[in-house]
């Protein structure tokens, strides 16, 4: 009998501590609106930014209500699984105007003991974290032709850029982190020197890049065990009227990976179409490649000998599937915005 009413107890004290357990369990919200004029959650990015629960494992959106945010935004490492949702592509703007050699405020020195902005410092936007998705809005640097001044710097994996506008000059875009990968999808993508570059794996589905000057557009830098770099698809290459002789390509290191399939080129393209940094022995190291490029650029008699035309074999290989591969069949398809 006293077993008996041991146990009732027992089971009555656990029942209570459950229910007092799931009581204390906080809820944190899955959705933030900024807004300039004080009507959403907040006036900053960074602000809602800061807000959101550490190391998060549910997708968390924030809404950005048209206006011009001049901030420096960094999303951290430990700020992951983010959807920022701007109100419109062109209505909602992140701007800066750091560059590379401009004196940090203060007389401040970084982490490493500079006292000036380096490229990699010098972005408008940093995003650190992984599992980030940025849509429907407009980032830029506003430095001008003054060297190395960045708009979006990406360091966390599986991140998605969609229906975006990044404005800068030279190296708008820093793709940075080797064994990483990004999406970018329907985004306008503008700059003079290198204006997309870096280690990771990027791919570019239907979009615009605009060179602003005579220039090269990519500036690659895959590491040798990385099996992709760059790949652009069903992609649109303008300029403006000032920009007459671009190249696709060179490599800001030996192993520069870059492809692009059924991408229209307007003349601004050069015949050559790659050129080897000033080294004849990249040419031995990299992979430049097209398929079925059309336009007044597309050149493939002309383009350098030591590239590419893709076989339809070869092509099969350029899946998404395949560029992204995982091991990890739930994040398969994070590339795939709902």
């Amino acid at each position: 009998m006293k077993i008996l009413i041991y146990l009732g107890f027992l089971l009555s004290t656990i029942g209570v501590f459950a229910q007092n357990k799931t009581a204390n369990t906080p809820k944190y919200p899955t959705s933030f609106t900024v807004a300039k004029d004080g009507s959403g959650d907040f006036k900053s990015i960074q602000e809602a930014v800061n807000s959101f629960r550490d190391h998060s494992q549910v997708r968390v959106k924030l809404y950005i209500k048209n206006g011009i945010y001049e901030e420096k935004v960094v999303i951290p490492s430990w700020k992951p699984n983010i959807h920022i949702i701007g109100e419109s592509k062109d209505g909602v703007m992140i701007t800066g105007n750091d560059f590379s050699g401009k004196s940090y405020p203060n007389s401040l020195k970084d982490a490493t003991g500079k006292d000036k902005f380096s490229t990699y410092t010098s972005y408008t936007v940093l995003v650190d974290a992984p599992d980030v998705i940025i849509e429907n809005l407009t980032i830029q640097n506003t430095a001008g032709r003054v060297g190395q001044a960045v708009a979006l710097h990406i360091e966390g994996d599986r991140f998605v850029c969609k229906n975006c506008i990044l404005l800068g000059n030279q190296d708008t875009l820093y793709v940075a982190r080797e064994g990483t990968n990004q999406y970018f999808q329907n985004c306008h993508i503008e700059g003079t020197v290198d204006f997309i570059f870096g280690k990771s794996t990027a791919v570019f589905q239907s979009c615009t890049l605009k060179s602003l000057s005579n220039s090269y557009l990519t500036a690659a830098a895959t590491p040798p065990y990385q099996a992709f770099g760059f790949v652009f698809f069903d992609c649109k290459l303008i300029a403006d009227s000032t920009a007459q002789k671009v190249y696709l390509g060179r490599p800001w290191r030996p192993y520069a990976k870059t492809v692009f399939i059924r991408t229209t080129m307007e003349k601004h393209i050069t015949p050559a179409g790659w050129d080897n940094w000033g080294n004849s022995e990249n040419e031995k190291t990299v992979i430049y490649a097209e398929y079925q490029s059309t336009g007044e650029g597309a050149n493939p008699e002309k383009r350098v000998t030591w590239s590419k035309q893709l076989t339809n074999k070869i092509l099969k290989q350029y899946s998404l599937a395949n560029i992204f591969a995982s091991d990890n069949a739930k994040s398969a398809n994070w590339f795939i915005i709902e």
